[in-house]
């Protein structure tokens, strides 16, 4: 009976990462879908790139505050149904993939999302926190030494699995998540890559036309 509760904090997560903050900010200030314009992906990148700075920190701090919520809401279920500690990580790592999910295939918006980066992200910090720290070091040393938010994007995506395969080894749960997260925030950048490759990718701080 207690999978009932997984099931509930995943549908839940889903939900919650669904609101896109991106596109929902481009409607309100200027009355259209900010997957029309850019690079057509509903996240603070793109945001700073069409509408600028003021956009871009409101699609970051939304992205942010939803993937606390999503996993947040996990975390009270656990409370309030007495969920045991086996049950609680499945739970958590379950969760977190929802929430990202949700935001890169939002069930409010013809599924066509963000890649998930900044939700991912909150959701290795649950995991834990010291490996999230070290990703976000490596993703922001790399966009300031080569200016590409795409690369230094998937090689957090990279380290995340790569630290928590040094750390964890053995917690098959966690490196199944890693796996999972790591592997569907790469897939999302997968045009990234064919412009990194070609050399036409759009670098931090440059408009896209």
């Amino acid at each position: 009976m207690e999978w009932i509760w997984i099931l509930t904090a995943t549908i839940l997560a889903y939900l919650i990462g669904s609101i896109s903050t991106a596109i929902l900010v481009g409607r309100l200030i200027a009355g259209e879908d900010i997957r029309s314009h850019g690079s057509g992906n509903a996240g603070a990148t793109n945001a700073l790139r069409t509408y600028g700075k003021k956009a871009a920190l409101l699609v970051l701090l939304g992205d942010v505050l939803k993937a606390v919520v999503a996993v947040g809401v996990a975390y009270l279920i656990r409370t309030l149904a007495d969920v045991d500690e086996e049950l609680w990580r499945p739970m958590l790592y379950l969760a977190t993939l929802g929430a990202v999910l949700g935001h890169n295939f939002p069930v409010y918006f013809q599924f066509r999302g963000g890649k998930g980066v900044l939700v991912s992200t909150v959701s290795i910090l649950f995991v834990d926190w010291r490996i999230g720290l070290l990703v976000i070091a490596i993703a922001l040393l790399t966009m300031v030494i080569w200016r590409f938010v795409s690369l230094g994007s998937m090689l957090g995506a990279v380290s995340y699995l790569v630290l928590s395969l040094c750390f964890h080894w053995g917690d098959w749960l966690l490196l199944l998540q890693a796996v999972l997260l790591s592997g569907l925030l790469i897939y999302m950048h997968r045009t990234n890559i064919k412009r990194l490759l070609s050399g036409t990718e759009s670098k931090l701080g440059q408009k896209k036309n």
